[in-house]
Order: C-alpha cells, then structure tokens, then sequence
C-alpha cells in the first residue's frame, strides 16, 4: 500500500513537475490570499499578525504596513480588548476551526479612525499543519443584502431621530429649518439637499436652506412655481418625484447648473402644512439611480417633521396674534363704553344748549355748538369703530344677497371712485344668502374698497367675487372651528356642518409687505400719511367677522396686488329669508310714565331732560336696588288706593355700577310686573349679548351715545309692540 501510495505521490509530483503550465504552488497560494473577497489575517501564537491581504485592509481603513507586525488586539474595540486576549490564549492550547459573529450575534471589528464595523470571523488553526499560525477569515456584515438593509434603516431611524430631538429641544422652527438640509445629506450621503419654500403670493419658492450649493444658488434666491420648473413640478404633482437621470429628463426643464456640477440622480418631496403644500425638500447625487423606496420613506419622514415644525410656529403665532388682538380688543371695548357715557352727556346738553334762545337769538353761538356737535358725533363713529374691532356691538344678522349688495356697492364706488379704477363684479350662479348684519356687511366692503383704493394711485382694477366656500383655508380654520362649538350655530345645514359663503376683494395696487400683513387687523395701525387714516378700518372689519361666526384672510405680495377674503356663515337651513325691514316706529306716547334707570348723574340728567320734553312723567333711580324699592312702594301705595300707579317702561342702562346689573333688573320687573315694558341703555353693548337672561335677546337696545330723537324712536317701537 505504501508503494501505491508512493507511486501516486510520483506520478503527482512527476505531473507537476513535468506538466506544461509549469504550475508555482507558491505563487498561486499567494494570488489566492491576494484576491479573497475576504479580509485575510495570517495571526501567529504571539498574536502578531504575519501577512494581511488587500480586503481586510480596505475593510478596516489599514495601509498593510500598519498591520504586519501589529498585535492583532488593535482591531478588537476597547471595551473587549482584555477579555479578547484571555480568549486569544485559551484558543492557542485548543486550536480549531470556528466561525464566529454574523446575523445571530454581535462581533464588531474596530477601524482606523476609530469607528467599528459589524463583521463575521472564522478561525482556521494551521497548527494541525505544523505551522503555528492561525488564519482569520473576516467578513463585513453588511454585505448581506439583508443586513445592508436593516443597517440603512438603523442608520435612517438614527438621524430621524436626531432631528426629532432637535425639533423638540428648539422652540425655533428656524433652527429645524438650518438643520434638515445637513442631516438628509448626510443620512442619504447625497451630494445636495434643499429646502423651498412657497413665497405669500405662491408665484415664487424660495431657497430658504441647502447644503451643497451650487455657484449661482443662494439664500433667498428665487424661483419661478411652475410644473415645468423641479420644484414646482413636486408641487404640481402633489407626491414624491424621483429623477434616474437629470441628462434624460423630461417632465421638466433641469437647469443647466445642474448638468455642469455633475449632478446625474436626484429626490423630491412635498412639504405641507395641514394638508396644504408650503414648499419642497430635494436632495440630489452625482450617482445615477442612487435613491430608491427606503430613501423615499426617509425623506417624506424628514419632510413630514419639518411641515409639523412650521405648522407649529405657524399656530403659535396665530394664537400670539389672536390673544393680543383678543386683550387690545377689551381693553378698547371698556375705554368705548365710558367714553360713550361722556359723548351722551356731551350731546345731550349740546341739544339743549342749541335751544336755549341765548343761543338761537346769537350770530355766531349755533355755530359753534353746531361744530362741537359734529365733533361728538365723530367721536361717536370711532367709538363704534372701537367696539366692532372688540366684537362689542349687536349685531342684527339676517339673510343677505350677496349678488345684490355687490352689485349696489359696485354702482356707488362707480360714482366715487377714481375713473381710473375698473370695478368687476364674479358672483357664483349658485351663491348662497349669508347671514349677517346688512348694514354693518356693507360698511365692512365699504372699509374694504377703500384701502384697495389707497392702494392704487395710478389707477387699475378692483374684483368683487363670491360664491360658496368649498374648503376652508388651513390659516382660517382653527377661528372657524371656534364657532363650530356653538351647538346651533349659523350657517349650519340640515346635516349639521357649517357651510360659509366667501367674498373675495381684490385689487391690482401695491400690496403688503410681511411685517404690514401681520398687523393690518390690529386698531390704530397704518402705513397712511398722519390725517388721512385713524387705523380702525380693517379692524372694524375683522371684528364684524368674527363676531359674525366668520373670519377673514389677507393673501397679499408687494407689488403684485392685495386679496381679502371674507368668510360668512350661510342662514340656517330653517332661516333662509330675506332680511325684513323694520317698520318706522310711532311716536313717544303722550302721558308715559318712565322708570329711568342711571348711575351715571350726569347722562341720568341729560335722558330725564330729554324724556321730560316728550311729556313723560319721570321717575329717575341711581341703582336696580332703588329702582324695585321704588315699583314695590308703588305696589303697596296702589294697594291702598294712595300711590301713583306703575310706569309703563323701564328705561335702565345695563352696567349700573357694582350693583345689580341693567339685565338682571329688567329680568325681575318683567316677572314681577309683565306690563312694563322694558328698553335698557349701553356704551357697551355685548353686555346685553353676554346676559345669562333666556329672554335678553328679545330686549330692545339703545346704544350710546344717543340723541333726543334716536331716543324718542326707541320707545316709540317698544310701545308699539
């Protein structure tokens, strides 16, 4: 058997002897090491490493010289390296084969710079071979598909949350904005990545941050939003856009800078605020084909973050600016109601001041207590002014055609306006009434054409339009859903659901600035020369608005006109009528017997000389308290057959110091005697709204500042009732 074994050891080494490929075992074991896909570490009993191949030292960033000679305990992380020495010593009495690490457990190899990288090891011992030597075979994990892939979406997650931790940490939606463009770069090691955003007037996207820019790109630079533009592409579409290869493209234009920077593949996603699209994020690589699904999904979480970050800034700042227009609104609301106290007695002893024939029979006194009396009067009109921007007036809504009260206005403004000006009437075929305060509606269009007006000093156009609201704009929505609390609120259908009508302003004029659109609603704020403007016209009409359950937008862009949107609840399914005129009043009957209600001294002596030139017998009281010590007096007198008998109207302010309140008096006179009829008094008059009264509503209301005859109207109607 030995000299068959020999002979076949003879015939083996005669053919490689005497074979033509002249065949160098050596070199070919060499080759072999050389061109493993594996990383090859030859490790000798010492645990110096002896020879390493190409593979583990492109693997662990190693140049070869650094390697042979090395101990093999530089490549095992700092946490292991004593442990792995006592392992390494153990293996060296016990030599075998032995793959180690893989999907199933962790073993990390430690690079160069420091970093590790998740590999599988297989041990083969050559001392079995005589050699004292043992051969690692290192393998990246990641070059599994599998793992590659579950480790790109550790490392996506990762920088997900990164920039979800700096989301929370920054009250600066700005610092989020810096940050996006750095970290989807990096995460999707891409060459560029850019954030637009849609400019006011959604014409224009502007670069608001990027990383990776390209010569001629900066901060702030513009670009046009049209599909065939990228980013007004992703915007048209609505969805992610993937780009293969910017050279053959062609759903829309690539800019050139593109091509000469080299830029070949690129991602784009939306970005949105509450269903709306704001603007686009994009990244870009100098490789074809480099994003696929798992980038896709990275980047509409990153995109998804970022429009959650503006809206949250957004909603921050509406609530900022609601809250300070809510506090400038009451604290108007209070200066409105004494200052039209002061305005009452102002009048009312002008009126009597204008009588008195050392007046009449002066030259020159009717005029000048004619001039302070049209002062008053202004005084009035702001004072008003005042309470419709603070939502204290009552309103008398009903149902209005809009059409029709477009097309009146348009003939007035025709009348007045500059020639220059073009007036365009759109009304929807099927625009719904709206229900409002005719009047006040009116005024508010009026306020509105006005600054469109101002806004045009050369000329151009002013477009009414309205029609049915379909969707409510994202900024209005949250002041909308207030009124939505209402249980029966107006403009709610059969169904249920608010349904809004939208009147559109337009003009062609100069626009506004963003610092000049966030206060145009707040009172007193105007960008007119001093004289021509008190800064109450805008907020007047936002106070009408919103008290009339709707709101109002401003989409403006300087240079490029302004468009106010005014949204109105419809009537109510079972309201839908037209607003009926209110019947001219009779006169104050002769003989009525007054109960004057007044803390006020002054406006208390002013409406008792009013009242008593009609003829009514006065009976004047300084408190509710005093003013039902009064009637039960005149019970018990009447009871008797002693006492006058009762009045027939209560005539009370409503705030009447801190005493019982004008509502709640007339509440207990109206249960105690239902004859009486009742008109109260206020500067102030959504203390009559605010009444927790079941029937305040029903009660008639005077406002203040009032004249002789706006007073004698008043009780003229509610006697006639």
């Amino acid at each position: 058997m030995s000299n068959a074994t020999n002979d076949r050891g003879n015939d083996a080494q005669g053919g490689n002897d005497g074979g033509s490929t002249g065949l160098d075992e050596s070199a070919v074991f060499r080759a072999l090491f050389a061109a493993s896909p594996d990383g090859l570490l030859l490790v000798d009993d010492r645990g110096l490493i002896r020879l390493a191949n190409p593979t583990v030292t492109q693997l662990l960033g190693y140049a070869n010289e650094d390697l042979v000679g090395a101990s093999v305990e530089m490549l095992v992380p700092d946490s292991i390296r004593p442990s792995h020495a006592a392992y390494r010593h153990a293996y060296e009495a016990a030599p075998r084969s032995r793959p180690m690490g893989g999907t199933a457990t962790e073993l990390v190899a430690r690079r160069r710079d420091g970093s590790e990288v998740l590999v599988e090891i297989a041990l083969s011992p050559l001392q079995p071979l005589g050699l004292p030597y043992t051969m690692a075979s290192i393998r990246s994990v990641a070059e599994y598909p599998r793992v590659r892939q579950a480790l790109q979406r550790a490392r996506y997650s990762e920088h997900l949350a990164q920039l979800g931790r700096i989301a929370v940490d920054s009250l600066d939606p700005q610092e989020v904005l810096r940050q996006v463009p750095s970290i989807a770069a990096r995460a999707l090691e891409a060459d560029q990545a850019v954030v637009f955003l849609l400019e006011p007037g959604r014409t224009a996207l502007r670069l608001a941050d990027g990383v990776g820019l390209l010569e001629g790109e900066g901060l702030g630079a513009t670009v046009p939003n049209r599909p065939d533009t990228p980013q007004g592409f992703v915007l048209a579409q609505g969805a992610p856009v993937v780009v293969e290869d910017y050279r053959s493209e062609q759903r829309f234009a690539v800019p050139q800078s593109y091509l000469l920077a080299g830029l070949v593949s690129g991602l784009a996603v939306p970005l949105s605020d509450r269903g709306r699209p704001v603007g686009t994020l994009a990244v870009r690589s100098r490789q074809p084909r480099r994003f696929g699904d798992a980038e896709l999904r990275f980047l509409e979480s990153v995109a998804n973050l970022l429009g959650t970050c503006l809206q949250r800034a957004q909603t921050e700042e509406a609530l900022s600016h609601s809250q300070r227009l809510e506090a400038v609104g009451q604290l108007t609301g209070g200066i409105a109601h004494d200052f039209n106290n002061l305005l009452t007695v102002i009048q009312g002893n002008l009126q009597v001041l204008a009588e008195l024939p050392a007046v009449t029979e002066d030259g020159f006194a009717p005029q000048l207590v004619a001039a302070a009396t049209r002062a008053s009067r202004r005084g009035a009109e702001l004072t008003g002014k005042l309470l419709a921007f603070s939502r204290r007036q009552r309103l008398q809504p009903a149902s209005v055609d809009v059409g029709a009260m477009l097309r009146s206005l348009a003939d007035m403004l025709h009348r007045t306006l500059d020639q220059r000006i073009r007036i365009r009437i759109e009304v929807a075929a099927e625009c719904p009434d709206v229900q409002a305060d005719p009047a006040q509606l009116e005024s508010a269009l009026l306020n509105i054409a006005i600054n469109a007006r101002d806004a045009m000093p050369e000329g151009g156009e002013l477009l009414f339009e309205a029609g049915p609201l379909r969707s409510i704009p994202p900024e209005l929505r949250r002041e909308l859903e207030e009124d939505d609390e209402d249980p029966t609120p107006a403009g709610s259908g059969s169904d249920g659901a608010m349904h809004y009508v939208r009147i559109a302003i337009s003009d062609s004029g100069t626009g506004m600035p963003e610092d000049v659109k966030e206060r145009a609603f707040e009172p007193f704020f105007t960008t007119k020369q001093a004289g021509r403007g008190t800064g109450l016209g805008l907020s007047t009409v936002y106070g009408f608005a919103r008290q009339s359950r709707g709101a109002i937008g401003i989409d403006s862009t300087p240079g490029h006109g302004t468009t106010l949107s005014l949204i109105l609840p419809q009537p109510p399914a079972a309201q839908r009528q037209v607003v009926e005129h209110e019947a001219t009043a009779s006169a104050v009957p002769p003989g009525l017997r007054v109960l004057l209600v007044e803390d006020d001294a002054e406006v208390r002596a002013v409406a008792r000389r009013y009242l008593t030139d009609f003829g009514c017998s006065v009976a004047a009281c300084a408190s509710g308290e005093e003013a039902l010590r009064h009637l039960r007096d005149l019970d018990e007198a009447a009871d008797s057959s002693e006492g006058s008998p009762l009045p027939h109207l209560l005539l009370s302010d409503i705030a009447l110091g801190a005493g019982m309140r004008g509502t709640e008096l007339a509440s207990r006179v109206q249960k105690e005697w239902p004859d009486i009829a009742v008109l109260l008094m206020s500067g102030f008059s959504a203390e009559l709204l605010s009444s927790e009264h079941d029937n305040a509503l029903d009660w008639a209301l005077l406002p203040k500042p009032y004249e002789r005859a706006a007073l004698a109207r008043a009780i003229g109607r509610v006697m006639s009732r």
